[in-house]
């Protein structure tokens, strides 16, 4: 059975800097191209930054040159760097492996920017 578990969520000031964590368990990580997404309140789930099997990254406008993701097939985690948070980048922020037709989701965790 495909665990996907997110960490590292919490509160953090304008400006201020957060990484969130992701572990896969359950099948051979290494296959799957993994994302971050995030919903915010009223709004839709959008993908704000992915890594492919080979580590090619790619990222959503609004988040290009703040966020970084990483993957570290040897541990099975994918982590998300977040510097110079915005109020904006509020939201639960959910992790996403996918291969093929399969995809898997965890249950999020939430980010919250505030002063």
């Amino acid at each position: 059975q495909v665990q996907v578990v997110e960490s590292g969520g919490g509160l953090v000031q304008p400006g201020g800097s957060l990484k969130i964590s992701c572990t896969v368990s359950g099948t051979i990580f290494s296959m799957y191209a993994m994302g971050w997404y995030r919903q915010a309140p009223g709004k839709q789930r959008e993908l704000v930054a992915g890594i492919s099997s080979d580590g090619s990254a790619v990222y959503t406008n609004s988040v290009k040159g703040r966020f970084t993701i990483s993957r570290d097939n040897a541990k099975n985690t994918v982590d998300l760097q977040m510097n110079s948070l915005k109020l904006e980048d509020t939201a639960v922020y959910y992790c996403n492996a996918r291969r093929d037709e399969y995809t898997y989701w965890g249950q999020g965790t939430q980010v919250s920017v505030s002063s």
